[in-house]
C-alpha cells in the first residue's frame, strides 16, 4: 500500500510538470505554423528610407585625382573593428555604437539641405541615398573628373526595450533591418517575454503609430512592421509568468511542505 501511495504521488507531480512544459513550449516557440498554412509566405515589401531633417550622412567622395577628392572629404568616419564590448568599434551584431556613428558626418538641416565644400548647399531631403548620390555626383562633375560618391546614414537607429537580454539603442550601418534581426541584436527575448504582443512605436508624418505583432505565428513576415524604420521603438512586454513567479512560489511552498509532511506520516505509520 505504501508503494502504491508513493507511486500515485510521483505520477501526479510528473503529470503536472509535463502539462506545464507543454503549455510553456507553445508560448515561447517562434513562427508556429497554423492549420492549413502554407510553408511559403510572401514577405512584406522592403522599406526604402528617405533622407529627413536631422539625419546625419556619411558622404565619402573619390575621383581620378585623390588630392582634389580629399578637399570634399572633411570628415573621416572610422570603420572600426569587429568587437562586442568595445565602445569604439562596430559590434559583432553589425550595429554601430551611437556616440561614434553620429560623431562625424553631414547634418541635414530643417530644410533638408546639407553643405559641401565649393558646391555649397545641396537639397537631399526626401531623397533615397541612391538619389542623393546621383544628385551630389552631378554637382561634382564641374570640379572632379569621374567622381564617385557614396551616401549612407550614420544615425539609422532603433530602440529596443523591455524583456530582451540587451535593451539599448542600436545604430544600423546599412538601410535595412527586420524585427527578428533587431531582436537578435538585443540578445533575443527573455523566457518571461510576451511574444504574442510585441509593440512597435513609429513616427508617421508627425504622429505616433502603435503596431503590435505576434512572434508565435508567421504573421510577422507579412506585417508592415517586419521591416523596421529608422527611429522605431520596439517594446517587449513582461509576461504574467514573471510577475506571478514569486507569488506562485509562495503558493506552491505550502503544498510541497504538506506533501512532504504527508509522506513522512505515511512512512512512519507503515515503517
Amino acid at each position: 500500500m505504501k508503494k502504491n501511495i508513493c507511486l500515485n504521488i510521483f505520477l501526479f507531480f510528473t503529470a503536472l510538470v509535463i502539462l506545464s512544459s507543454c503549455a510553456n513550449q507553445k508560448r515561447i516557440v517562434y513562427f508556429q505554423k497554423e492549420l492549413n498554412e502554407s510553408d511559403t509566405i510572401n514577405v512584406a515589401k522592403q522599406y526604402v528610407p528617405t533622407i529627413q531633417p536631422g539625419d546625419i550622412l556619411a558622404i565619402p567622395i573619390s575621383s581620378l585625382n585623390p588630392a582634389a577628392s580629399s578637399f570634399f572629404n572633411p570628415y573621416n568616419v572610422p570603420s572600426g573593428n569587429i568587437g562586442t564590448d568595445n565602445t569604439n568599434a562596430v559590434t559583432a551584431t553589425g550595429s554601430l555604437p551611437l556616440t561614434q556613428s553620429t560623431a562625424n558626418g553631414n547634418l541635414v538641416d530643417a530644410n533638408g539641405m546639407i553643405e559641401l565644400p565649393l558646391i555649397g548647399a545641396v537639397k537631399l531631403g526626401g531623397l533615397t541615398t541612391a538619389q542623393a548620390r546621383d544628385t551630389i555626383k552631378n554637382r561634382l562633375k564641374t570640379y572632379l573628373k569621374e567622381p564617385t560618391v557614396n551616401v549612407r546614414f550614420l544615425n539609422y537607429k532603433i530602440s529596443i526595450m523591455g524583456e530582451v537580454a540587451r535593451p539599448s539603442v542600436y545604430v544600423i550601418p546599412n538601410e535595412k533591418v527586420t524585427l527578428p534581426e533587431a531582436l537578435s541584436m538585443a540578445g533575443d527575448l527573455t523566457i518571461f517575454a510576451k511574444r504574442e504582443n510585441v509593440l512597435i512605436v513609429r513616427d508617421n508624418n508627425g504622429k505616433k503609430e502603435f503596431g503590435r505583432v505576434n512572434l508565435n505565428t508567421r504573421e510577422i513576415f507579412t506585417s508592415p512592421y517586419y521591416y523596421l524604420h529608422s527611429g522605431d521603438l520596439v517594446y517587449v512586454e513582461q509576461g504574467k509568468s514573471k510577475t506571478a513567479q514569486t507569488e506562485q512560489s509562495y503558493r506552491l511552498l505550502p503544498i510541497i511542505l504538506s506533501a512532504l509532511s504527508f509522506l513522512a506520516i505515511i512512512f512512519s505509520r507503515y515503517k
